[in-house]
């Protein structure tokens, strides 16, 4: 039925409708055929598209010699094959498996760890610090304001601000000290 209608398939609205029916009937046997030629979830995924663009605009080829199941898989095989030889898959996709086995050093992920185990401990314990302090803290190391604006912006002196600052370091010291 889908190969005669196929074979019959003239107007954009009846390739449409075809296309539609094919890559339902099709598209999952499709992309599970790909993927065993790449080996890339993504890249099955975008091979498989291009494979039903190609079939879509090669529809007028179809003569019915063969079945529609049997034609779509030809192209699909050739389609894979074009791109495992491709300059795309030997260069860039070769260059980013590299860059995955280039894993970091036991070293390296242990530092990064640590790092963030005490980063979480100066973020936890800045919480824990009353409001006039966290906020003097907050808007001059991240967001990197001067002692005068801040003090524009909480309304306090610069003196003020400069007091708070040095008693909210010193309170970090003995809590981050203390644990």
């Amino acid at each position: 039925m889908l190969e005669e209608f196929a074979a019959a398939a003239i107007d954009a609205e009846d390739k449409d409708e075809l296309i539609d029916e094919m890559m339902t009937r099709y598209g999952q046997d499709i992309l599970r055929l790909v993927f065993s030629y790449v080996e890339n979830e993504a890249i099955a995924e975008e091979l498989t598209q291009d494979i039903f663009v190609k079939c879509y605009k090669s529809l007028h080829t179809y003569r019915g010699k063969s079945t529609l199941k049997t034609w779509l898989w030809r192209i699909a095989i050739n389609h894979c094959k074009d791109f495992l030889k491709s300059w795309y898959n030997k260069k860039v996709i070769n260059t980013g498996e590299e860059l995955l086995n280039n894993k970091p050093s036991n070293e390296a992920v242990e530092q990064t760890v640590i790092q963030k185990e005490e980063e979480g401990q100066l973020v936890s314990t800045l919480m824990d610090l009353p409001i006039k302090y966290r906020e003097v803290i907050f808007l001059f190391y991240y967001e990197e304001l001067s002692i005068k604006e801040i003090a524009m912006m909480t309304e306090v002196g610069e003196n003020t601000v400069k007091t708070r600052l040095r008693r909210a370091k010193q309170l970090l010291k003995e809590r981050l000290e203390g644990k």
